[in-house]
């Protein structure tokens, strides 16, 4: 069994740079729409401007063969737009508080850090350049896209800087919000952009939306949504909680209180479903019991099909599919790990803490 990962190692950041040679960064439209329901508009396509024909390499679009050069050549040939030769990558990746928490396998802060150096390895191997954002609730770090590797590596060190910064109890108010970073973002991101978003959205709000719908007019988007499955349920138990100053004791047998508390990750996530929807960009959800690497191949154009976990099912497939074991029945008494971070007030306002094991 994995050790369950509390905070960054600098070095296994680097080391995900062989893994990410299998990433093509051809996000498929459709995948992405089934993660959060038919209202998702499509990923948006190539550039317009024509550059050249290349044979065809897996994972390219089949809707870009030139079939005139195809039968010429006597081999599959695609045209290749200016867009797709340099298209400046800009990865936002969210190590704010609401990031310290995680029940198994993971901290959704390290999820999302692990995303990120996929993302970025990726994008260097294929030429282009890569830069990006990362922000805590105390300040930010903008980081300006270069082919350099040495570049790729500043923004990791400053990702692994900022996780191991996070801790409870946190006595200062916030100075850094998503929204911060959001229009950071705005400034430095060129027309023709791809930025990747990385984080929980906890802060999420509709200046959130105005701020991602500006940036949609002229970069392409993809949203990943980090969750553990602790916040969409409770384990069967009683647990003493904390938040690093207060504790609270929790008696998951109470029916009613289980049942406030998946009512309100569900209608939270709805609500956050239809914000993302009114802007137009397509996003995908990651659980922290997920394999990264193989979550994101899944998306891809041709990826194989991640196979999941009762974590990344829907509520109602779980519940009704035998196959998938319930949250409950993974989360229980026995192989639960204290964790040390707070369940936002949207999910109830159930502090979940203490130092992990």
């Amino acid at each position: 069994m994995t050790m369950h990962r509390v905070y960054t190692d600098l070095e296994a950041l680097v080391g995900l740079r062989l893994a990410a040679s299998q990433l093509s960064l051809k996000f498929d439209s459709h995948r992405l729409q089934q993660v959060h329901g038919e209202h998702l508009s499509r990923f948006k396509g190539q550039g317009i401007d024509f550059a050249e024909h290349r044979q065809y390499q897996p994972g390219d679009d089949p809707r870009t063969i030139d079939w005139r050069v195809t039968a010429r050549r006597g081999r599959p040939h695609t045209r290749v737009y200016h867009e797709d030769i340099e298209r400046p990558i800009l990865i936002l990746c969210d190590q704010s508080i609401n990031m310290f928490f995680g029940s198994q396998h993971a901290f959704k802060s390290v999820r999302a850090a692990e995303i990120a150096a996929l993302l970025c390895w990726a994008g260097l191997q294929q030429g282009d350049r890569v830069g990006g954002i990362v922000f805590s609730d105390r300040q930010q770090q903008a980081i300006k896209p270069s082919r350099h590797h040495k570049q790729a590596l500043r923004m990791l060190d400053g990702i692994n800087s900022y996780n191991q910064s996070l801790q409870l109890p946190q006595r200062d108010p916030a100075s850094v919000s998503l929204n911060d970073a959001l229009l950071e973002l705005r400034r430095i991101a060129r027309p023709g952009s791809h930025c990747y978003l990385i984080s929980d959205w906890r802060q999420f709000d509709h200046t959130s939306t105005q701020l991602l719908f500006e940036l949609n007019r002229h970069c392409q988007l993809l949203v990943f949504q980090i969750f553990d499955p602790l916040e969409t349920h409770l384990p069967p138990g009683q647990f003493k909680l904390s938040n690093g100053d207060d504790e609270l004791h929790v008696d998951t047998a109470n029916q009613g209180l289980e049942s406030r508390f998946e009512d309100a990750y569900k209608t939270w996530q709805r609500d956050l479903n239809q914000q993302l929807a009114q802007t137009g960009i397509g996003a995908a959800t990651i659980s922290t019991w997920d394999d990264p690497l193989a979550k994101l191949c899944s998306l891809q154009v041709g990826g194989p099909v991640y196979p999941g976990t009762a974590s990344t099912a829907p509520l109602s497939a779980a519940a009704d599919n035998p196959a998938y074991p319930s949250h409950k029945d993974q989360l229980d008494g026995k192989s639960h790990q204290t964790t040390s971070a707070t369940l936002n007030s949207q999910q109830g306002g159930i502090p979940l803490g203490g130092q992990p094991r």
